[in-house]
């Protein structure tokens, strides 16, 4: 729905951690109108100039709270995440990202917090890969950004 304003266009940086770069990170905003409740959110398909990252390499930042894995998310069923608030994504990679453009593709995979289809309880306890199509929500297909690395 709001597919083109999923990544802010100047958010793209590196993560320095103890003096190391440890990965990237970029700002995000939810697909969805309504916003979510955190535990809904189920991670991201991110492929970065042909590499992808899955969601075990990807840490979410939202509510003023640290970065968290999505197993950590998994289990915020009371806080939500507000449709005009910015998340962040964070993304291990040894070394980050080199100086210059990159080429983004990003599905979010945000699971449906109304209705019931068979696969929904199941989705729950063994949640979708992103960037498979299954429970991508309001993100149907890969969206693709063309981002300059920011210098902090």
């Amino acid at each position: 729905m709001f597919d083109q304003y999923l990544i802010r266009k100047d958010s793209l940086q590196n993560v320095t951690e103890d003096g190391k770069v440890t990965g990237f990170k970029f700002a995000v905003r939810i697909a969805d109108y309504r916003g979510c409740f955190l535990s809904l959110h189920n991670g991201y398909y991110i492929n970065v100039d042909g590499t992808e990252y899955p969601r075990n390499l990807q840490r979410f930042e939202i509510n003023g709270k640290a970065p968290r894995s999505f197993e950590e998310i998994k289990t915020a069923c009371w806080e939500h995440w507000n449709y005009d608030d910015e998340g962040w994504v964070y993304v291990t990679k040894e070394g980050g990202l080199s100086k210059g453009m990159h080429k983004i593709g990003l599905q979010q995979s945000i699971l449906a917090q109304y209705g019931y289809m068979p696969w929904d309880e199941e989705w729950v306890k063994n949640p979708p890969v992103p960037g498979s199509g299954a429970g991508a929500g309001k993100t149907e297909t890969i969206c693709q950004f063309d981002l300059e690395l920011q210098e902090c």
